[in-house]
């Protein structure tokens, strides 16, 4: 069984459940260690739900790794946990892993973003900080805006909080102009690069050309089931 946890970030058309995985909702506290226990071989893990629910915990992952489950992550949520986990041998895939592998990435704000429920698809509502940061560059390169206008949107980008990150309210946050002001937010969406989706395309390849089979886990680690674990997952 193979199993891909996404949200907002998926929402494009042509990633539907198949016969060769399985697509489930952002990956909360506790999901990633039932899809272990009923027999995943291969997860992938693209978007998290946080903030208002626990997060999907590392423990889990190591869980997963210990049992010999293929453990993927890339684009958002998923990226962040590779990076975290890649020396127990988590694969992290696609361009948001490696700045978070390298430390060009820090903060998990990089990727968070806001969207709708389940119910209406996971629509996006805000812009996550990656894929925005990426298309004021592509701007510049373009000559769509100027290295003033790149140098004020980048800073005021990385100062607004994730749930208010839109293009219009980027721009209306550091540019003056009243011209600008206006034509600058149809320029970044027309020419928008998105990181996110790109990784995560990324990350159903790399699933689906996966043995859907365990693997024989590794010698020099073994998993400790603490305390605190015993007390969230062991049964009775």
């Amino acid at each position: 069984m193979k199993l891909i946890f996404a949200g907002p970030t998926l929402r494009a058309q042509g990633f539907a459940p198949s016969e060769e995985y399985r697509l489930c909702p952002p990956a909360r506290q506790g999901d990633i260690y039932r899809a272990v226990e009923d027999g995943a071989n291969v997860i992938g893990l693209i978007d998290g739900v946080y903030e208002h629910v626990p997060a999907i915990w590392h423990k889990e992952i190591l869980y997963g790794l210990s049992k010999g489950v293929h453990m993927l992550g890339a684009a958002s949520m998923g990226a962040l946990r590779a990076a975290e986990c890649r020396a127990f041998g988590m694969v992290g895939i696609g361009e948001v892993y490696e700045g978070y592998a390298s430390g060009l990435l820090e903060d998990d704000a990089d990727v968070a973003q806001s969207h709708a429920p389940a119910e209406m698809g996971f629509l996006p509502l805000s812009e996550p900080l990656v894929n925005v940061r990426a298309t004021i560059s592509r701007c510049l390169t373009l000559s769509l805006v100027s290295r003033d206008e790149h140098d004020r949107l980048q800073l005021a980008a990385g100062a607004l909080f994730f749930k208010e990150r839109t293009y219009r309210r980027l721009v209306a946050s550091c540019i003056a102009n009243d011209e600008r002001a206006l034509s600058i937010p149809d320029i970044l969406r027309s020419n928008a690069i998105d990181l996110k989706l790109q990784d995560a395309r990324l990350l159903v390849e790399a699933v689906l050309s996966m043995p859907n089979r365990r693997f024989t886990p590794r010698s020099d680690w073994s998993f400790e089931a603490t305390h605190f674990w015993n007390a969230l997952f062991s049964p009775g």
